[in-house]
């Protein structure tokens, strides 16, 4: 699959922006009610109900980000996305209450059920339609999930062990959201180009 995916234009300049925008992603659902138990001092029964809120919010995010696509293209949605992802990353650091980390969540679970299937939606729609092995090429994408868990988690966890705050490892994620948007943004104007030079062919003939 990832020599296919070399002579893959637009599946080439995607995966990457996945790879670094899910660093910051799975991390965040994974850590978030051991950030709300440190630094905030959160009650366990708290932190099941930021769990059960994350989780309720983020089906009517996967609905509302389907909506947008249909409007704006995936790959607009999801730069859109990301740019929230990073002011969550940013808000998180400035979190003092559990009043604000239930804010937080929302967003959370606003941009996590959309960013999750808006992600594998446009992996989809990239991938080639005559491409017989598809179970292979989700399997990649799969993979390239798992590996960006390992990495943002052990980033996550080397800031805070260096540090003493998940604060600081939060604004580290914010580096990943930041390089998965330029990659994102550099997708768009590929897509652009392309489309500007398919049209100046077809209006040569």
């Amino acid at each position: 699959v990832w020599r296919q995916v070399k002579n893959m234009p637009v599946l080439k300049r995607y995966l990457p922006a996945f790879f670094f925008y899910s660093m910051g992603v799975q991390t965040i659902m994974l850590v978030a009610t051991s950030f709300g138990a440190k630094e905030l001092k959160m009650e366990t029964s708290s932190l099941i109900s930021i769990i059960l809120i994350i989780q309720l919010v983020a089906i009517g995010g996967a609905t509302l980000m389907s909506r947008l696509s249909d409007q704006f293209g995936n790959i607009k949605v999801l730069a859109g996305v990301v740019m929230i992802w990073i002011m969550v990353c940013i808000a998180a650091y400035f979190t003092t209450n559990s009043t604000e980390f239930y804010l937080l969540a929302i967003v959370v679970g606003l941009v996590m059920g959309g960013i999750q299937s808006l992600s594998r939606s446009t992996y989809s729609k990239l991938i080639p339609q005559d491409i017989s092995d598809s179970a292979s090429f989700f399997s990649f994408y799969d993979v390239t999930e798992k590996i960006a868990i390992v990495g943002g988690m052990f980033s996550f966890g080397l800031v805070d062990d260096i540090t003493n705050s998940m604060r600081n490892s939060a604004l580290v994620l914010c580096i990943y959201f930041v390089i998965g948007l330029i990659l994102l943004l550099s997708l768009l104007s590929y897509q652009k180009s392309q489309s500007q030079v398919q049209s100046s062919f077809q209006l040569q003939n």
